[in-house]
């Protein structure tokens, strides 16, 4: 085959790959946006990761299990809180754009700071996808966030890699790994590798979450886990939520899987709750089961608290 052609070929598929890169990115602004495509996952994150003396963030899309959640920044009825997170649709709360950076840690004319925008138009059906975001500094990450594919996002004048072509199942690995390695980071990190695993679409991720719950050697972590297990409720998660009422060694995480069943389906948890009220020997887990049954305002609680008064 002629050098003339073969380079022909070549440029063709990266401008093809660069093509499917673009068309997953992320709606950021006010970002110095650099697009890259993967083979592997793993190594080229830790490749930009070693080679990343500032801050900057690293990025990509994958498929997200819940279409029903919105996880951007939102205002309250005043207009006075701009916050992050995630919420149902159908909340009374309408969505804005997100900032990555805080004003005071921004670049350039981020520091004026920028007013969150009006709401758009109320969409009827959420994002396919979601957005994934490292925060890296000095070659370690520390923060991970996750948010709609439609929310739009200001990078506050930082230099964003996006990478394209992102396997879910590698995602979750590679979230998977942080949290192994490093569970004393905090928040930032556990929480949001935690919070995003649970979102990502197919079975990796209500896997990677349950071993999490049952085996991580950190309570905190394992706590963490239970939460967003319970949020997964479609994955029927019941088990492992009581299984770690009863085995696991911290009281605290008893509390927390307390509170993860108060977090299922009324059909699911309620009963489990009253269970746990009548019988349980360890008397932390069952002052937590009443709190939580008097939260859910079911009639069968109520029927519950008849009982035990009389």
């Amino acid at each position: 085959m002629p050098t003339r052609h073969v380079s022909a070929t070549l440029l063709s598929a990266y401008v093809l790959l660069a093509a499917a890169a673009a068309a997953q990115q992320p709606r950021i602004t006010n970002a110095r946006l650099t697009l890259q495509t993967v083979t592997t996952l793993s190594q080229t994150f830790r490749s930009l990761l070693a080679g990343q003396d500032g801050v900057a963030w690293i990025g990509y899309g994958v498929p997200v299990r819940d279409r029903d959640r919105v996880m951007c920044c939102w205002t309250n009825a005043n207009g006075a809180t701009y916050i992050s997170g995630s919420l149902s649709r159908g909340d009374d709360t309408c969505c804005g754009g997100c900032r990555l950076e805080p004003a005071s840690e921004a670049t350039g004319a981020e520091r004026q700071g920028s007013p969150a925008k009006a709401p758009g138009p109320v969409k009827l059906e959420g994002a396919e996808r979601m957005v994934v975001l490292f925060r890296v500094m000095d070659r370690r990450v520390e923060r991970i966030r996750a948010f709609s594919e439609d929310c739009e996002l200001d990078a506050g004048g930082r230099q964003v890699r996006w990478l394209g072509n992102v396997d879910a199942r590698e995602s979750v690995a590679l979230l998977d790994s942080i949290v192994a390695a490093e569970p004393e980071r905090g928040p930032r990190v556990t929480h949001g590798a935690l919070q995003a695993i649970s979102m990502h679409a197919g079975p990796a991720a209500a896997a990677a979450i349950e071993q999490l719950a049952r085996s991580h050697k950190a309570a905190a972590v394992r706590g963490d886990a239970l939460f967003w297990l319970a949020q997964m409720a479609g994955e029927k998660v019941a088990g492992t939520i009581t299984a770690a009422i009863e085995n696991d060694p911290d009281t605290e995480v008893k509390r927390r899987a307390v509170f993860a069943l108060g977090q299922l389906p009324r059909s699911e948890g309620v009963p489990l709750l009253i269970d746990l009220a009548r019988k349980n020997k360890n008397p932390a887990v069952r002052r937590q089961a009443i709190f939580w049954l008097g939260q859910s305002k079911d009639p069968r609680a109520i029927e519950f608290f008849a009982e035990i008064l009389k």
